[in-house]
């Protein structure tokens, strides 16, 4: 069991809403169940007086909870190293190397980076998904932020669900893009293919920016920028526009060796096995001292590496 104890003001944006329902909206990685078992049970209080779960809260409510709780999630901690780029008391920002699953799964159940975060802090038991916000796939590299504790998890969810999380990824892509632009329409499971995402007529709403970086002959470097963060959003929508990202596996593998492309070059290409997407900055607003914060992460080598074969091979100059 551990001690789950901490305040917050009702925001705005959750004015008069029932009591379990904003708390639900705060707090979306514990069950609603679960927090009206708090509110029955007199572990919440409101401007320190006890609401019934249905009962209102309004702008600037105090909220206090004081319950005990098992750890959310039971996951072994693993001497796994993090290349960290940033901690202090509330967060922590990690770059992420390829090949590393973020959360335990089917397949997948350790060696992950929740294993690796709580051996390098063990409290983070007790924070939903062991303080990952958001989350990159096992083969995409780069940065992501942590909240080691509830206030900060509280506030940083609250940024990425209003979308004052600046997320920006560079990667390359397939084909010769013209010019920048932005993609938005529905994502949701694939019909067919459960383990995919695809572009579909309901789901949800996905946006993607992108600008170029250098256009080479066959191929295109991008600064891409999230507006929302659907599971595989930039890879889903690069494929979308018959431009998928090189060495995808899943998305568009068998579309990364281009007509026309010099055989060293090909050679290159087709050994690059994962998908060459990297988050490499990442702007927030810390959730305590409420300074801008902004990090980035360099290339990996393995894309470093690819671009410089295309400055090479595959130039426009």
């Amino acid at each position: 069991m551990s001690k789950l104890k901490f305040k917050i003001i009702i925001p705005e944006e959750l004015a008069g809403h029932r009591l379990d329902l904003a708390l639900s909206r705060l707090y979306p990685d514990h069950s609603r169940s679960r927090i009206q078992a708090w509110i029955k049970a007199g572990d919440v209080s409101v401007n320190k007086s006890i609401y019934k779960q249905r009962d209102e809260v309004n702008l600037g409510d105090m909220i206090e909870i004081d319950t005990e709780i098992n750890s959310v999630e039971d996951h072994q901690p693993e001497a796994i190293d993090l290349d960290i780029v940033y901690q202090d008391k509330a967060l922590i920002i990690i770059n992420k190397p390829a090949g590393l699953v973020v959360h335990p799964g089917a397949g997948n159940p350790n060696h992950t980076l929740v294993n690796a975060l709580l051996n390098f802090d063990k409290s983070l038991a007790a924070i939903p998904r062991s303080g990952i916000i958001h989350r990159l796939d096992k083969e995409t590299t780069g940065i992501l932020v942590v909240a080691r504790t509830l206030e900060a998890h509280t506030d940083l969810v609250r940024q990425l669900q209003k979308r004052e999380i600046k997320r920006e990824y560079q990667t390359i892509v397939c084909g010769q893009i013209t010019a920048g632009g932005s993609i938005e329409n529905k994502m949701g499971r694939h019909p067919k293919q459960r383990i995919k995402m695809a572009v579909t007529h309901s789901g949800k709403t996905a946006t993607t920016h992108y600008r170029i970086i250098r256009r080479y002959q066959h191929y295109t470097h991008l600064h891409v920028q999230l507006e929302t963060g659907r599971t595989h959003q930039i890879r889903v929508h690069m494929s979308h526009i018959k431009h998928p990202i090189v060495g995808d596996p899943v998305y568009g593998n068998n579309h990364s060796i281009r007509k026309g492309v010099d055989s060293s070059l090909r050679d290159i290409i087709m050994n690059f096995k994962r998908q060459a997407l990297h988050a490499y900055a990442l702007g927030l607003t810390h959730p305590v001292t409420k300074e801008e914060m902004n990090f980035t992460a360099e290339l990996p080598a393995d894309i470093a590496a690819l671009i410089e074969s295309l400055n090479h091979y595959d130039s426009t100059d």
